[in-house]
């Protein structure tokens, strides 16, 4: 992609009125631009970012065995009252009434309707365990919306359905979409820590929130350093695997401001494991038994034969957001440093002098080079002046900078530098791209 024919309009400056840092450099970087309080609209360079997230986050809900399928976001109005929700749910809700006078709302999450395709369609414990996932757009009506993606009133989000016979084989499905989402966040270049949580107006009585520890976070949290350290489980596990997984996290002490017992943390924690931080929630995972089933009748035919309410879980995680999150967890000075797994472009390509014939065809050598290897290119071929193109590659973020100009090819050499450590070498350009394609 030639940067002179990309839109990527960047700021020198944030607004006065962006807050926190993952805000001020998403305006700066030209990855979003506010059209409403809340509401964003997402430019090409934010959405590239957004779809690979999107992607590891269907590609680990698939590899635990979720089946994806799309919900629309207006919902009927008559299903939550089933729930008994609508009532309920407060002023966040959308409430909207169609020229039918039908009422309706903007979905903003998806118990009720997925609950409402499950009874339809499924009759008898042999189609168990499902679980069921989209990855749609959501709106809460937040009275401040705030911190750009981080609180905004539309947003993107993944979010999953569980469906089991019986409260055991419930808690085992949550278990497993507890270890999806350690997997997730690891992919993503977070280290996750998974809090015990209030329920709130999606119901239950066990739920966890996962969190990513940075300075500029939301809240305070309070854990065990150990959660911290620890890595991914992996996946294919067995059930025996995933309890371990599970109790080995959940026995250290982890609690969001809101949750924290001071004294309860000092007993439990040994002082120098004891970690107090900023953190950002991500993730959301619910497990709530018949609180659907029981009131809108979704029921399944047991091996009895008798009709039995199924146990249900549902579990979030927030997409949009998570890219607010990695910038506040990955960002200095001059910009973004986007991980490799989610980076809109895998390499920059600088030309540093564009009118320089020899220049220029070495740069096209390096991008089609590249791009045949299977590397996302962006190639500054503009006449910017070079502080401004080196400025706007960390601006952006993208991890490797290819820097090509008249005196290093004169010398046989490129400039290759690493985004993320500031580390710059100058090697002939079969050696640079045979670093970036490892």
């Amino acid at each position: 992609m030639r940067l002179s024919r990309y839109f990527l309009p960047t700021l020198k400056e944030a607004p006065s009125d962006a807050q926190i840092v993952s805000h001020q450099l998403m305006l700066r970087a030209g990855l979003i631009k506010q059209e409403a309080a809340g509401i964003y609209a997402w430019l090409p360079l934010g959405l590239r970012v957004l779809r690979k997230i999107e992607q590891i986050v269907r590609e680990e809900q698939e590899r635990a065995g979720a089946v994806e399928l799309l919900m629309p976001t207006l919902q009927l109005a008559d299903l939550w009252r089933e729930s008994g929700r609508y009532d309920a749910y407060g002023p966040e809700m959308l409430r909207i009434t169609d020229r039918h006078e039908r009422e309706l709302l903007y979905g903003p999450t998806n118990e009720e309707m997925v609950t409402d395709i499950f009874r339809s369609f499924v009759k008898s414990y042999k189609a168990l365990p499902l679980n069921l996932f989209h990855i749609q757009w959501k709106f809460r009506d937040e009275r401040r919306p705030r911190f750009g993606v981080m609180r905004g009133r539309e947003f993107l989000m993944k979010d999953a359905y569980s469906f089991d016979l019986d409260e055991a084989s419930a808690r085992i499905a949550y278990k497993r979409m507890f270890a999806a989402y350690l997997n997730t966040f690891s992919r993503l270049g977070l280290k996750a820590v998974p809090m015990r949580a209030d329920t709130g107006p999606i119901g239950g009585d066990l739920s966890h929130e996962f969190i990513v520890l940075a300075d500029t976070g939301e809240s305070e949290v309070f854990c065990d350093r150990k959660l911290v350290e620890m890595d991914a489980p992996g996946h294919n596990l067995s059930v025996e695997q995933l309890e371990g997984v599970f109790d080995a996290r959940t026995a250290l002490y982890a609690a969001t401001e809101e949750m924290h017992d001071a004294a309860a943390f000092e007993a439990q924690t040994a002082e120098g494991d004891r970690l107090s931080a900023r953190g950002i929630e991500v993730g959301h995972i619910f497990y709530f038994g018949t609180k659907y089933s029981a009131p809108m009748k979704a029921k399944v035919a047991g091996p009895d034969g008798q009709d039995t309410e199924v146990h249900m879980g549902s579990y979030g995680v927030g997409v949009s957001r998570l890219l607010g999150a990695i910038i506040e967890a990955s960002h200095d000075a001059g910009g973004i440093i986007w991980p490799d797994s989610v980076a809109p472009f895998d390499v920059m390509v600088i030309n540093l002098r564009a009118g320089d014939e020899a220049v220029s065809a070495a740069c096209e050598e390096a991008v089609a080079r590249l791009e045949g290897l299977g590397k996302d290119v962006l190639y500054d071929d503009t006449d910017e002046r070079p502080g401004g193109k080196f400025a706007t590659a960390d601006l952006i973020g993208v991890p490797w900078q290819l820097t090509i100009g008249p005196k290093g090819l004169a010398d046989g050499v490129v400039e290759l530098k690493r985004r993320a450590t500031g580390e710059k070498i100058s090697v002939p350009l079969d050696e640079a791209i045979a670093r970036l394609v490892g």
